[in-house]
């Protein structure tokens, strides 16, 4: 969608930082031991005290409140009794539903202790993410942001996993336009003001294809290599894009 009133804005907004709040607080609780069921949970009580909704869960009918991902799995993970363990990479992937607007935000934290290569691959996200954002604003080209994400994280060294990318978002969780994660010529709309977008990088260790599981849902790396994704929901503007799930 694109923000056409002073009311709409506030009321992405009011998506927005309740996304951030859900995603605080399960990062939060994130530890050994812990099970994505109860990480779920945590978002779930959230959600109900401020009268939001799942919106996975209202669109399409996901099985559970937010999907949680864990090392290999890139998006889409169902929350379940499993146990998180030291050194686990989990992702954490959070889209509201609020009177009628929606937004959408995704972090992958580490458990506990990981090795250095994994911290390297956190922050490769969190970098390509930052590029994307400066290179969202409006007069832009959409493939001007894939282009800054392959940039970054080919970089830092790493893949972009290809087959995945960012959307519009507003008034359901995937709206027009399709936003990729690489450069891709034909991707050439320009950016007008007020067009709300999640761009979410998904980068990896390995060759960046990716394969669904049998439940239907998850999606994972097809060699097995760990997984981050790093994902804000945006309103672009003539400068900086107005970061709706930001901290």
């Amino acid at each position: 969608m694109s923000v056409e009133t002073r009311e709409e804005l506030l009321a992405l907004k009011e998506a927005g930082r309740i996304v951030r709040a859900a995603l605080d607080a399960m990062s939060e609780a994130v530890a050994p031991g812990i099970t994505t069921a109860a990480l779920d949970a945590i978002a779930e009580d959230l959600l109900t005290a401020e009268g939001a909704r799942s919106a996975p869960r209202l669109v399409y009918g996901f099985p559970g409140t937010t999907c949680i991902s864990v090392n290999d799995e890139v998006v889409h993970g169902i929350p379940s009794e499993r146990e998180l363990v030291e050194g686990d990479l989990v992702t954490l992937d959070v889209t509201v539903e609020k009177d009628g607007f929606m937004a959408d935000a995704a972090v992958t934290v580490p458990v506990g202790r990981t090795e250095p290569a994994v911290r390297a691959l956190l922050a490769a996200a969190q970098r390509a993410l930052s590029r994307a954002l400066a290179a969202a604003h409006a007069g832009a080209r959409l493939n001007e942001i894939g282009r800054a994400v392959s940039y970054s994280a080919h970089r830092d060294g790493f893949n972009v996993v290809r087959e995945l990318s960012g959307h519009g978002i507003g008034r359901t969780i995937h709206e027009p336009p399709a936003v990729p994660n690489v450069y891709e010529r034909g991707a050439r709309q320009r950016l007008n003001r007020g067009l709300v977008l999640a761009i979410e990088p998904m980068l990896t260790s390995g060759s960046g294809h990716v394969v669904e599981d049998a439940d239907g849902w998850t999606v994972r790396t097809a060699d097995g290599a760990i997984a981050a994704h790093a994902e804000h929901t945006i309103v672009v503007t003539e400068g900086a894009p107005l970061v709706l799930t930001a901290a």
